[in-house]
């Protein structure tokens, strides 16, 4: 097991217990991260995002993760996390592919790809159904997230 996979396996199992400093510690101080549902994140935001998403699920989130492959420089893992939709409450299970890059021994870059007009379905019902694949509902998915996490890390000052 490389260096590498040893630091997914450690973010993903404090993923899983809830354990958002520990997540924290797996990051270089200029983390990079992208998602379809946040968009782009920097730095402490990203690691922000991650405590609002546990805060939000009040204990109700399940993380699995198989097919970890890391090198010196890049890696990649599958993780699917089943938890209700704070919005809506409806229950999401969201299958992820994500990859990394690592620098100092952290992950310096993490590209979560997931298919968020399934995603919407699910969170969102026949609204979800019937707009989610257009560029506009997507675009508002992100807003919607984003302005979560502005008004999160407003309480953190």
């Amino acid at each position: 097991m490389t260096e590498n996979e040893k630091i997914l396996i450690k973010f993903y199992t404090a993923f899983k217990n809830y354990d958002a400093k520990t997540m924290r510690s797996c990051y270089h101080p200029n983390i990079n991260f992208y998602d379809p549902a946040f968009g782009t994140l920097k730095g402490h935001s990203v690691s922000q995002m991650w405590e609002m998403l546990l805060k939000n699920s009040k204990g109700n989130m399940k993380i699995e993760f198989s097919d970890i492959k890391a090198d010196e420089f890049q890696g990649s893992i599958k993780w699917i996390a089943n938890y209700n939709f704070s919005k809506t409450n409806r229950p999401v299970t969201n299958i992820i592919h994500s990859k990394f890059n690592f620098k100092d021994g952290l992950i310096i870059k993490q590209v979560d790809d997931f298919d968020i007009w399934k995603w919407s379905k699910q969170a969102f019902g026949i609204t979800g159904f019937l707009l989610g694949w257009t560029g506009y509902f997507q675009k508002k998915i992100r807003d919607k997230a984003l302005l979560s996490l502005k008004k999160y890390q407003s309480t953190l000052k």
